[in-house]
């Protein structure tokens, strides 16, 4: 019988998408089939503190029922950042490290999406699901991920970004959204935060002073950009564009109807109110373009594993725009992301089973690379001269000398 795949599953951490998170991580939890895998559950508290142990999926289910951060519980533990060890070394009375095969991090926003954990990894050098660092980092970051969009000729929102003092500067702030042709209602948005945190629509100059308040709060970059009036619609994608633009795959589309103003956190978690159509009705057509761009998408900003793209599909001219990828898409039971591939033929176990196999196979690729680098290794064949030209070679050399 092959030995079990021992699967890290990081959940949790410094975020204030925590909660989210915890829900997304059980649901994942629950899809890895018990033959094939071997659980390693660890948490990360608000505070940054690394825990595991065998009541972790217990403190885990509890907490996502409640919606609460997960509190301390079992051993602490921490990545050990040495390559040739891949393993957790747990601190305590014994410390001793344990091999893992693979990570894979279900955690939502700072710290866990944006680039921040991939980096812990690749120094530890564990295979881990999702994007890499220059991959999270874009995704997460709006003002960076629109402005790849936008180089790459990917149709985007009309936006503007305001770092520090300036971003709560409401004087500044709407003189700049004029001169933009920004006009209301606008979103205002952290700019690296997602699950609608820290988010307001705002309908005039009135409100934007409290907006920006509410995004600094997140961020210390403040995104805004013009409102759209429309339909929503999100794309599930997985594959590695390094495997080849076939090894790319997307779902059906799925569409948000929000019940509160817009789609918010609590319309996304909370409420009962919104409601989503998959798969979601389209014209081929349209299906078409939005499967196109959400590979596009995926391929510009350095993704692979996994990813959801967001869709704005504006009601007085049909344009279709990109709102934004997210390299680890919810999948809670409600989520859009197991619900489309669900909708496109592939079970969520199948999804996970597959997003496992993509994190070895680039962790394959990797390790092949060499670290080292030297000139006669690499010469190029035409430029080496033959054996009995040795002589002539070192009477070159002489000559170079003199």
């Amino acid at each position: 019988m092959a030995r079990r795949l021992r699967v890290g599953i990081l959940y949790g951490g410094r975020s204030g998408e925590h909660e989210i998170s915890l829900r997304s991580a059980i649901n994942v939890i629950r899809a890895l089939h018990p033959s094939r895998y071997e659980i390693v559950p660890i948490a990360i508290t608000k505070r940054g503190r690394w825990y595991t142990g065998p009541r972790a999926i217990e403190v885990l289910d509890r907490a996502q029922r409640r919606l609460v951060p997960i509190p301390v519980h079992g051993d602490e533990v921490s990545i050990l950042p040495e390559p040739t060890r891949h393993g957790l070394v747990r601190l305590g009375r014994a410390s001793r490290t344990e091999r893992l095969d693979v990570i894979f991090p279900v955690l939502h926003g700072s710290y866990g999406e944006d680039g921040a954990i991939q980096g812990l990894l690749e120094l530890a050098g564990l295979p881990y699901v999702g994007a890499g660092v220059l991959g999270s980092a874009a995704g997460m970051d709006k003002d960076a991920m629109k402005r790849l969009l936008r180089e790459a000729g990917i149709p985007v929102v009309p936006f503007v970004t305001f770092r520090g003092a300036a971003a709560t500067d409401a004087v500044t702030v709407a003189d700049r959204l004029a001169e933009a042709g920004i006009g209301y209602p606008c979103f205002v948005k952290p700019a690296n935060l997602g699950s609608s945190v820290g988010i307001s629509k705002v309908a005039g100059a009135a409100a934007l002073p409290a907006a920006l308040r509410t995004a600094s709060r997140y961020d210390t970059k403040v995104l805004i950009e013009k409102g759209v009036v429309g339909r929503e619609f999100e794309i599930a994608v997985i594959g590695d564009p390094e495997s080849g633009p076939d090894d790319v795959r997307v779902s059906v589309p799925g569409e948000v109807i929000p019940g509160r103003e817009f789609y918010d956190y609590v319309d996304k978690y909370v409420g009962t109110g919104s409601r989503t159509i998959v798969p979601a009705h389209l014209p081929a057509a349209g299906q078409q373009e939005m499967a196109a761009l959400a590979k596009r998408t995926f391929d510009v900003l350095e993704c692979r594993g996994l990813a959801r793209v967001d869709f704005f599909l504006q009601a007085s001219d049909q344009k279709l725009f990109v709102n934004e990828i997210n390299t680890i898409p919810g999948t809670t039971p409600i989520s859009l992301f197991p619900q489309m591939w669900k909708a496109s033929g592939v079970p969520f176990a199948d999804v996970v089973d597959r997003l496992i196999a993509l994190a070895l196979e680039h962790h394959r690729r990797r390790t092949k690379l060499e670290t080292s680098f030297s000139p006669t290794r690499h010469e190029s064949p035409r430029r080496r001269a033959p054996r009995a030209a040795a002589p002539r070679r070192e009477h070159a050399a002489r000559s170079a000398r003199r």
